[in-house]
């Protein structure tokens, strides 16, 4: 069967790149439509109520995803796909963000580098380094399952935007003379559209992009925790890592301070 769905993807594109840039001052919010006869009574508080405790059970879940707290979980719940889409394209993600690239950047600010060219940064490339927003806002947030060759034909057409929180961390670290590593789940046939996308998108230089061998199984872990250890072997100091799930983080040597990016939108082991 045909698939025919980039055309309608390629429509978000300039609508999230415009939401990614203009900061919106609209708190997210829960859509909500009441009936008539809700409308006319005592069911209006009724339905404001439910509204309102469903936000927050998805808030709740939110949180136990950002904490690594809720694990294993394949899609989000069906009735947080339009809060998550709320958080998503409001502001509060906007701000968690920024407040994970203001720490980072104080961190790398604050360290006493040697000067001799061999602390590195790691940073993961999607959802971190650049934004899949325009993807996951035309499959539904995640709530819809994973499309491999859909999100291949995405990253082939090298579209993504930056995450410019990340963008403006990359600028302060290559300032301070630390080296930026991009350690990506991105497969190794993927290298071509994923430099053009990082060029085009700011990232303008790096000391190495490591994508996952095509043999390799699904578990980011083992393939990232290698990775690193390499760097490390080859004579680099950690000073930093970042990623958008618990699997870019964990597993020795993660480096000397890890900071995650906001992301409820799907799991990685």
């Amino acid at each position: 069967m045909e698939l025919r769905l980039l055309p309608r993807r390629d429509a978000l594109v300039p609508l999230l790149m415009l939401l990614l840039v203009v900061h919106v001052h609209a708190t997210p919010r829960l859509e909500m439509v009441v009936t008539s006869s809700a409308a006319s009574g005592g069911g209006t508080a009724t339905t404001t109520t439910r509204a309102r405790a469903a936000a927050e059970a998805c808030a709740s879940w939110r949180l136990g995803v950002e904490t690594n707290n809720i694990r294993g979980w394949y899609s989000i719940p069906a009735e947080c796909r339009g809060y998550v889409s709320d958080y998503m394209l409001g502001d509060q993600f906007r701000q968690d963000c920024a407040v994970v690239a203001r720490e980072a950047a104080a961190y790398a600010e604050g360290l006493a580098l040697a000067g001799d060219g061999r602390e590195a940064w790691v940073l993961d490339v999607d959802d971190t380094a650049l934004t899949n927003l325009p993807y996951y806002a035309d499959t539904g947030f995640g709530a819809e399952p994973y499309n491999a060759t859909y999100f291949d034909e995405y990253v082939a057409n090298a579209t993504a935007p930056a995450l410019p929180e990340v963008l403006e961390l990359y600028g302060k670290l290559l300032a301070l003379g630390i080296k930026v590593v991009f350690i990506t789940g991105r497969h190794d046939y993927e290298r071509e559209p994923t430099v053009r996308n990082l060029r085009s998108a700011g990232y303008h230089t790096w000391e190495k992009l490591v994508l996952k061998p095509s043999s390799l199984g699904s578990s980011v872990v083992p393939y990232k925790s290698v990775e690193r250890q390499k760097l490390v072997d080859a004579g680099y100091r950690i000073v930093g890592n970042m990623g958008d799930q618990w699997s870019d983080l964990v597993g020795a040597p993660e480096g000397e301070r890890t900071f995650k990016v906001p992301d409820p939108m799907y799991y990685v082991a």
